[in-house]
């Protein structure tokens, strides 16, 4: 498996990482699922609080007992469910950001957190108190490092220019490189790790029938992913679309990791293929480039 260094940090994580938002309610199939990633090299492991109204983080705690030294752990805050569960009111105070943390480590049954991450955030956020309640988690040792999750440009420059985070988690994949224009290269200059989800594209680079995406017609993502199976037919025998959508993100320099879904065990066994698959080279990246065009953000620039 090919680790790389997540930014500004001494965490080294796993190419391809586990999204934990997608594990089951049985217990039982967890243990075996994470056991095996675990075993084949995966050692990165994402979920949020939010997630299940934090059942997710609960059941990733059970299944890493006795394996959270193996890996590096993250979580995210900053969404808090409203009292009648009926949605998600935004709270990026230091208060809240301070309290959810402590709610975090009870959850996952740990004494820190690898990577706590801001869950969203906007340009009208109180920017200086939430990296302020990030740095004082820093100095109790509560958490090791800190990022952020977000596709906002101008809320990425933000954190960047007046935060240490060590990373940003995005979307970014063959139909959606709007991270090209206005992200990825600030990011790799800063040393700030990119962690990759959406790479698949909602299954639509691994085979999934075509529909419109962002601003793509049905008709362009049938041309895209039809390049990404002619590709596929000139390589190596058992390399899939998936590999291929995977190689094509994991190319840039800023991208650390890409997080998945996995469900079950084939899932994780096509990801893991990735390990004996070469990296595409620049004609074969640019022949899946000039197919995609670069999408721009629209808003929040």
């Amino acid at each position: 498996m090919k680790y790389n260094k997540l930014g500004r940090s001494d965490l080294h994580v796993s190419a391809v990482s586990f999204g934990a938002m997608s594990l089951e309610r049985h217990q039982d199939d967890n243990d075996r699922l994470i056991s095996k990633a675990i075993d084949s090299g995966i050692n990165f492991f994402d979920t949020a609080d939010i997630y299940e109204h934090g059942d997710n983080e609960r059941r990733l705690g059970k299944v890493l007992k006795g394996k959270r030294h193996k890996v590096v752990l993250a979580t995210k805050a900053g969404n808090q469910w409203k009292p009648d569960g009926s949605g998600l009111d935004w709270n990026p105070t230091k208060e809240h950001i301070l309290a959810a943390a402590d709610e975090s480590l009870k959850r996952l049954q740990t004494d820190y957190i690898d990577l706590f991450q801001l869950h969203g955030g906007t340009i009208e956020d109180p920017i200086d108190e939430t990296v302020e309640a990030f740095e004082l988690l820093q100095q109790q040792g509560k958490i090791r490092y800190y990022g952020i999750s977000s596709i906002r440009p101008n809320v990425i420059r933000e954190y960047a220019n007046r935060s240490a985070i060590s990373s940003v988690m995005m979307q970014y994949s063959l139909l959606d490189r709007r991270p090209e224009e206005t992200c990825l290269d600030l990011l790799a200059d800063r040393s700030i790790g990119v962690l990759a989800r959406g790479a698949l594209a909602q299954g639509l680079l691994a085979g999934k029938p075509a529909k419109p995406v962002l601003g793509h017609s049905e008709k362009e993502v049938k041309r895209i992913t039809g390049a990404v199976k002619e590709l596929t037919a000139g390589m190596d025998e058992g390399i899939g679309p998936a590999q291929v959508a995977l190689l094509f993100v994991l190319r840039h320099p800023a991208i650390a990791s890409v997080v998945a879904g996995i469900r079950t065990n084939g899932q994780l066994d096509e990801l893991l293929s990735i390990n004996q698959v070469r990296s595409l080279t620049d004609d074969e990246y640019h022949f899946l480039a000039d197919e995609a065009s670069l999408l721009t953000y629209e808003q929040h620039r």
